[in-house]
């Protein structure tokens, strides 16, 4: 099993990924511009069937990597489960999903509605991922983790070749999960635009993956608190920290109050409802205004999947 991207295989990746997924917009505000103190421009990634990113790298991973009728089995807070359950379906493979017990029902309810087994069982994330590894070992199913597997990431670059098409950019901020994202990201802009800054991003509650970049070995937090469900990682992959620590050139660490501001100015003067996890980026804007002022700075707004409740407070002001 490859963990490192590999940019020749982002370049061709575009031909086996659902168009559905592709060629996704970037937008601005000067409104927002001037209230941030930079250029943004957000790149939606969630205009689609499954309302994030995550199509990308589950439509390229099922198209090159699974032989006929393998059937998979994966962890998710709900997002990355809906892309693999809907592209295995699209290509006949059975796939099981393990999610946290208190996970977001809307996200759940959409797995199952592309076909997925859902199986709920830990208190969290990474404890639906131990429960997942488990039961892809007995049941003999290909155990598919987020973040370890190479063409997940390179699914994922595809939106970095995107972004440098339609724009000049001179910082991206990328929300930090398992690390796909900002794997498949830099690869492209290391190789493209290599004096691009990179900050990856995490939430102050799931600092884990911070912890483990700026340390260089892995450092487990005992809980991952935070809204941000998408990025609540307690457990980082060892096998990839490595080459993460090569991604970016700075970590930040988000707080609840900045994630949900910036849930708001993303509604207030973008229109779109976005979750937490997917705000994350502009919220790193907001945490460190000094150091993208008058940049021209680029982010994801990754997912749209907000439970009841929260699209109820983001709604109500």
């Amino acid at each position: 099993m490859a963990t490192i991207p590999r940019f020749d295989r982002i370049a061709q990746a575009a031909r086996y990924i659902d168009p559905l997924f592709l060629d996704t917009p970037l937008v601005r505000d000067g409104a927002l511009d001037r209230m941030l103190g930079c250029r943004l421009l957000a790149k939606i990634e969630f205009a689609n069937a499954i309302g994030s990113f995550k199509g990308r790298g589950a439509e390229l991973f099922c198209a090159t990597e699974l032989v006929a009728a393998e059937a998979v089995c994966c962890a998710s807070a709900g997002n990355f489960g809906q892309g693999l359950a809907r592209a295995a379906a699209r290509r006949g493979h059975a796939c099981t999903v393990f999610a946290a017990c208190d996970a977001n029902p809307v996200k759940v309810e959409a797995m199952r509605r592309f076909g997925a087994r859902v199986m709920l069982e830990g208190d969290d994330f990474d404890a639906a991922k131990d429960a997942a590894r488990v039961h892809a070992a007995e049941d003999d199913l290909r155990y598919v983790e987020d973040g370890a597997e190479a063409a997940i990431a390179e699914g994922a670059g595809t939106m970095a070749l995107e972004l440098l098409r339609d724009a000049d950019v001179d910082t991206v901020v990328v929300p930090l999960g398992n690390g796909a994202l900002l794997a498949g990201i830099a690869t492209v802009l290391r190789r493209l635009a290599p004096t691009v800054r990179i900050i990856a991003a995490v939430t102050a509650g799931a600092p884990a993956m911070k912890l483990s970049l700026d340390a260089g070995r892995v450092v487990a937090t005992a809980r991952a608190d935070t809204i941000a469900d998408g990025i609540a990682v307690r457990a980082p992959i060892a096998a990839t920290l490595n080459y993460l620590r090569s991604c970016c050139d700075a970590t930040v660490a988000v707080s609840e109050s900045q994630i949900f501001d910036a849930m708001r100015l993303i509604h207030r003067h973008l229109g779109h409802e976005v979750e937490p996890a997917g705000a994350v980026g502009v919220a790193a804007v907001l945490a460190q205004p000094l150091h993208h002022a008058g940049r021209r700075v680029a982010t994801v707004l990754t997912g749209a999947n907000l439970s009841g409740p929260m699209r109820a407070r983001l709604l109500a002001g």
